[in-house]
């Protein structure tokens, strides 16, 4: 045959054994045919060119059986529109004219094993047989009536048998054009190159229920399909289509087997519960499948809880949801766009047993159609049934409505009708008939005429294949509502046509709800969190709170904010951290500051009686120079508190850190002078008469300045190291709650560098303390060692106090303040120490007591002014 040529040799053994399995066949059912002289089991319609056409005509048959009952929609509607079509052809004188189609139309019984047997037929002209060892019982050779030459086939329907026709169909060159199979599987043109459709493939299909499920914001859906080629191969497409796209996860892909155990399908609703997230269910089943499935669903009591979205093979059809439409609410279907052809309804509703005697199987519809009994010769009456009388009428007698596929039946002999016309009138343009070029019909070329045709179909809407041979994809989309209990059905509410139309105004859920049910691994996450994505399932997620500092930068990822700035109260930004520094009424400032100012007032008394009783012999005895120097330094150290207070600026940062430690190296540097002064003064007395080196009031001085001039150098190479300025703290103040989160404005002083600004002054204090010590057994009249030791004592005691309560506050949230708090009180307390035990005695006496500030001996006068302590 022509289909040997161009053979693999990869792949010429299996086809050889093939070839030889199919010839062997055909001798078979022509060696049948010679003694039977007919087909019983299928239809021959006479004509010039030979169309073959597969329709199931009957249903699977039970227990090994090859077929069974009658289908009377999907197989007589289907195979009669075949004929009407042929009729419509043969009587158009514009197509074909003086050419006539005829046709061997066979039974598959929707069984692809039986249809591969019957397609023999197809193929036993193209096969060159041998009868030379074959002899009649007289030993006269047979007479071998010549089978006629099928030039293209009209069929299958289900997928598999399709699929199964197809490999024989393409070994012979045979044009095949299908009216109803949809599996993606056949779009392959290398394996199925001889095959056509005019329905859309079911990868446009599930491009289309995918479009839906989008539509309606589902991303988690599970998928359900009855075992075979058009099940699996659907829900293969829809797998892998949403796996290019994205956006739509696949919850659980379940199987329905061919022959389903008891309570299989009560499994399958058990194993779909187990993802009860993923509501919506993406259906490729048969009207069978899926009706039990609706049952298992109804005897879990999940009514109302899935979502499914069916293929064409639920579409608009009412026999799976028959008294299970509360379980089938809701459920999205779709089915190829058609319409209905009133021309088939008046030619179908004619039919009778008197016009139709070329469908062999149309007393068996008639029976089957109008519930009675045809009389058969030797045949006795089923006493249940009634006898026919050849007097009913299809739609008076009986309920009809279009088979869904009609159309796509008459589109497909049109387009081989449309093919062969335009192969006439190209090899055969001067014949009325067919002519020699076209006797035989070259399969491959009318291949080549069948993939350009292009016209108007029965439907009113264009007919074409692209290089796949498949037909364009269009959808409508129906809705199966229950609007009242008594007036169920299947509303459309969209179409698809490469892109979606979809109506979701009109649709309509369990209960009627408006709102669109849920259909989703995990929820959107509130603002503020982040995904974090369940490992191989990408619409599965946990919600993550950003927490601490942290933002949401997308929806994946949580960053920390900067250190300057803290998130919203959402999380989805960050904001400015407030910025505050110690405001004056604070209590850490008006505590501080009340002290201080009070201590001034003190001091200025003390330094106004001073110089008003200059020379009285109190204030001289008190050692006038170093006095005014002791109370210059304690009025600085309480100036230092009104500074630390106040807002900081380089200005007021400069002033700190040279006032915090000089007021005390001031006060604590003539102390020490005067402490030292009486030491050296008495030990040298216990030596010598001679009295010390530096005891002068000019002496002392210099001493003073010079102990003085330690800090001041100190503090100015501190300027030219780092120069004065602020600094906003972020992170001193920032605590689990950000809302809580301050930065504070501050001059840039660490508390190491206040303590280092401070040593000096501590060491000053610890030495005189330790002169304090040393000079306490001086004479009772010179009682000036023993206020200056308690009060080097109390002092010691007070910045003892001082560094616990300092260090002891790093970690509370107002930190800043409390230290710049117990700094100043401490300072201020030290201040108050040296005041009240050093001056204000000698102000009571001064003020109260002015009989007491007289010079009483001159010695005693003479000896004070050179000896004593103050």
């Amino acid at each position: 045959p022509p289909a040997l040529g161009g053979w693999s040799s990869s792949s010429l053994w299996p086809r050889l054994l093939l070839y030889v399995w199919l010839w062997i066949g055909g001798q078979v059912v022509q060696v049948s045919a010679s003694h039977q002289q007919f087909h019983p089991h299928s239809i021959k319609i006479p004509g010039d060119i030979t169309l073959g056409g597969l329709f199931p005509v009957h249903s699977r048959g039970p227990h090994g059986l090859p077929c069974g009952e009658l289908k009377k929609e999907k197989g007589i509607h289907r195979m009669e529109a075949m004929l009407y079509a042929l009729d419509q052809i043969n009587s158009d004188p514009e197509l074909l004219p003086n050419i006539t189609l005829g046709a061997r139309i066979l039974d598959t019984c929707s069984r692809d094993t039986y249809a591969l047997e019957q397609s023999l037929t197809f193929v036993q002209a193209l096969i060159q047989k041998d009868t030379s060892d074959i002899r009649c019982s007289n030993g006269e050779p047979p007479i071998i009536r010549k089978p006629e030459r099928v030039v293209g086939v009209i069929g299958a329907s289900a997928s598999s048998v399709s699929i199964m026709v197809a490999n024989i169909l393409r070994l012979f060159e045979i044009p095949q054009v299908s009216y109803a199979s949809t599996a993606p599987e056949l779009s392959d043109n290398n394996r199925y190159d001889f095959f056509s459709r005019v329905v859309p493939p079911d990868s446009y299909q599930a491009q289309a229920m995918l479009d839906i499920v989008k539509a309606l914001g589902w991303n988690y859906v599970s998928t359900l399909a009855s075992e075979g080629n058009y099940g699996e191969s659907g829900v293969d497409a829809f797998m892998q289509i949403s796996r290019e796209a994205g956006g739509v996860c696949i919850a659980q892909s379940v199987k329905i087997p061919r022959e389903p155990t008891a309570g299989e399908f009560d499994k399958i609703i058990k194993r779909l519960m187990e993802t009860s997230n993923a509501r919506g269910v993406i259906i490729f089943a048969n009207e069978d499948d899926i009706k039990r499935v609706l049952e298992a669903a109804k005897r879990a009591n999940l009514t109302g809880h899935f979502l499914f979205v069916g293929s064409d093979s639920w579409g608009a059809k009412s026999s799976p949801i028959a008294e299970l439409e509360d379980v089938a609410e809701g459920a999205v279907t779709i089915l190829p766009k058609r319409a209905s052809i009133d021309g088939f309804d008046q030619y179908f509703m004619s039919r009778s047993l008197e016009n139709n005697r070329r469908n062999i199987w149309f007393n068996e519809f008639w029976e089957d159609d109008f519930r009675c009994k045809l009389t058969r010769p030797g045949i006795k009456l089923d006493l249940d049934k009634k006898k026919c009388t050849g007097e009913e009428r299809i739609g008076r007698d009986s309920s009809y409505e279009q088979e869904g596929k009609v159309q796509f039946v008459i589109d497909a002999v049109y387009a081989v009708a449309y093919a062969l016309h335009s192969m006439h009138q190209d090899l055969c343009p001067s014949s009325s008939g067919v002519c020699g070029k076209m006797d035989p019909v070259e399969g491959r070329s009318l291949l080549g005429y069948i993939r350009a045709v292009n016209f108007n179909g029965s439907a009113g809407t264009s007919v074409l294949f692209n290089e796949n041979g498949d037909a364009p994809g269009r959808y409508d989309i129906f809705q199966f509502q229950m609007t009242n209990h008594s007036h169920p059905g299947y509303r459309v509410i969209g179409q698809w046509t490469n892109n979606l139309r979809l109506n979701l105004e009109e649709m309509q859920w369990s209960g009627g709800d408006k709102l669109v049910p849920d259909s989703i691994c995990s929820f959107p996450c509130q603002p503020g969190e982040r995904k974090k994505m369940v490992k191989g399932v990408p619409c599965c997620w946990h919600c993550e709170l950003c927490d601490g500092y942290q933002y949401q930068v997308d929806e994946f990822t949580c960053e920390t904010c900067p250190s300057d700035m803290r998130p919203v109260p959402n999380r989805t930004a960050c904001r400015p951290t407030p910025i505050i520094k110690l405001e004056w009424n604070s209590p850490f400032a008006l505590v501080p500051a009340s002290l201080a100012m009070l201590g001034i007032l003190a001091t200025s008394a003390v330094v106004i009686t001073f110089i008003r009783f200059n020379d009285t012999p109190i204030v001289r005895a008190s050692g006038r120079e170093l006095s005014y120097v002791l109370l210059t330094g304690i009025f600085l150290i309480y100036l230092i508190t009104f500074l630390m207070i106040a807002e900081p600026g380089v200005v007021a940062c400069a002033f700190r850190r040279l006032l915090l430690g000089l007021g005390m190296a001031i006060t604590y540097s003539a102390m020490l002078t005067k402490t030292n002064r009486i030491y050296r003064i008495f030990e040298q007395g216990k030596r010598s008469v001679t009295p010390p080196k530096f005891i002068s009031p000019t002496s002392q001085l210099i001493i003073t300045f010079i102990l003085i001039s330690v800090q001041v150098l100190g503090v100015f190479v501190w300027f030219a190291v780092v120069p004065p300025h602020t600094i906003i703290d972020y992170e001193e103040l920032r605590p689990p709650n950000p809302e809580l989160a301050r930065g504070i404005l501050k001059c840039d002083m660490s508390d190491l560098s206040i303590i280092c600004c401070l040593s000096y002054s501590i060491v000053l204090m610890v030495t005189c303390t330790v002169y304090a010590v040393k000079s306490r057994g001086v004479p009772e009249t010179f009682n000036e060692a023993k206020p200056i030791g308690f009060t080097m004592y109390t002092t010691c005691i007070i910045w003892l106090a001082f560094v616990p309560i300092f260090f002891g506050t790093a970690q509370s949230t107002e930190k800043m303040f409390i230290q710049t708090a117990t700094l100043t009180v401490s300072m201020s307390l030290s201040a108050f120490v040296s005041l009240g035990m050093l001056y204000m005695p000698k102000v009571y006496v001064i003020i109260f007591h002015p009989e007491q500030n007289v010079q009483k001996r001159k010695r005693i006068a003479v000896l004070s002014d050179c000896c004593c302590v103050v």
